[in-house]
């Protein structure tokens, strides 16, 4: 049988938790005359959800981590192991770091967001950036590991007071006085305003009750002017001591985007619209943290780009078919439940917060069952 002639070339840039999701759509159904290609920085791909959870010791590396590799062979899509740097809208190629550029008649980017170290000095050359997550996840274990031999006290201060910043607190004091036994374990979280802006004031409570249970150092409204080798200089003057420093401030969109010629939102990041589709050019699709949807803004959350898989999925697909896309309208209101590092986790919605161990178990099940759709493979029908 003479195989379908190649219609389309659709690029996925990008790893995310949006295009694992395309890439197993496509491979459980393939649309004939489509070349899927993958580029990717990481081969393995961590879910941002377990990473807490990976830090606190509850998963292994290959537990919280999607091998891009295995879903992409899976898939029958074509894997390149190599970073985009650029994007050239007239040609319609992708710009590699090392190989040479990837043409494309319908592209899609999902790489997240780069750590924003510019705006406190010091940060870059003496703090630990938690995104990219996957750097992160390789260098913790070496961390760790380097830990086990600490004798007296040991600082962790950790900056940033959202969600992935409480939740990495309260694993790394978790985890460190489990390893670290010869050492006097005291973690420091400061944020520039409250803990959990924009969340329920029951859950900042709740968390901040947690804090003090657990001996951790809160410092709220007490944002980061300088860091240096050992100690963090607060807006105050004051200066903490630390041996280690980890940024979870808000990051920034990726440089080379502002090379690209596509429009921006006023931080850098990609402009959509409502159907996910670049608002300057008909074959450039963006999602994720990475892009900002002009008309539905939401905060930069994984809860957001999971929920965009089906319908990027489906977009590509109808614009191949030579259809319109259709509007995807993300909710307004989204659960969170926020691991507190030790087995419990604290979840809320609205103007509620809940706290147990039971709360963990319920996360647990939600992440491991999202996992287990992109590790457990089923020969494609």
């Amino acid at each position: 049988m003479q195989a379908a002639p190649l219609l389309n070339d659709l690029v996925l840039v990008g790893g995310g938790h949006t295009h694992v999701h395309v890439l197993k759509s496509f491979g459980m159904k393939p649309m004939p005359g489509v070349r899927l290609t993958l580029i990717g920085r990481d081969i393995e791909t961590p879910y941002s959800g377990m990473i807490p959870g990976f830090v606190a010791g509850h998963y292994t590396f290959d537990e919280c981590h999607i091998d891009l590799a295995r879903l992409c062979a899976w898939a029958g899509a074509r894997l390149i192991h190599d970073e985009a740097i650029g994007i050239d809208l007239a040609g319609r190629q992708v710009l590699l770091k090392q190989g040479p550029a990837v043409s494309y008649d319908l592209l899609s980017i999902d790489v997240g967001s780069a750590p924003n170290l510019e705006t406190i000095p010091g940060a870059s050359q003496w703090a630990t950036p938690v995104k990219p997550i996957a750097d992160l996840g390789r260098h913790w274990p070496a961390f760790l590991e380097r830990m086990k031999s600490w004798l007296g006290p040991l600082n962790i201060a950790v900056i940033g007071g959202g969600a992935g910043g409480v939740e990495l607190a309260l694993a790394i004091d978790h985890r460190l006085r489990e390893v670290a036994k010869g050492a006097q374990v005291q973690v420091t979280l400061a944020t520039k305003d409250e803990i959990l802006t924009g969340q329920a004031a029951a859950a900042r409570r709740k968390m901040r009750a947690i804090f003090r249970r657990r001996g951790l150092r809160l410092l709220e409204r007490a944002a980061t002017v300088r860091i240096e080798r050992g100690a963090v200089q607060l807006e105050s003057g004051e200066w903490l001591q630390a041996d280690a420093v980890f940024v979870v401030t808000e990051a920034s969109a990726v440089k080379w985007f502002a090379t690209t010629g596509l429009p921006l939102d006023e931080s850098g990041f990609i402009a959509v619209g409502d159907t996910l589709r670049s608002t300057g050019d008909e074959r450039v699709f963006a999602v994720g943290d990475c892009a900002t949807a002009l008309k539905h803004r939401r905060p930069k959350a994984g809860v957001f780009a999971v929920r965009q898989g089906p319908p990027l999925a489906r977009n590509l697909r109808r614009i191949v078919r030579g259809k319109a896309p259709q509007p995807f309208v993300p909710q307004t209101r989204y659960l969170s439940i926020i691991g507190t590092g030790d087995g419990r986790a604290v979840a809320t919605r609205s103007w509620w917060a809940i706290e147990g161990a039971w709360v963990w178990r319920w996360k647990d099940y939600i992440d491991r069952k999202w996992m287990r759709l992109y590790r457990e493979l089923r020969p494609p029908p």
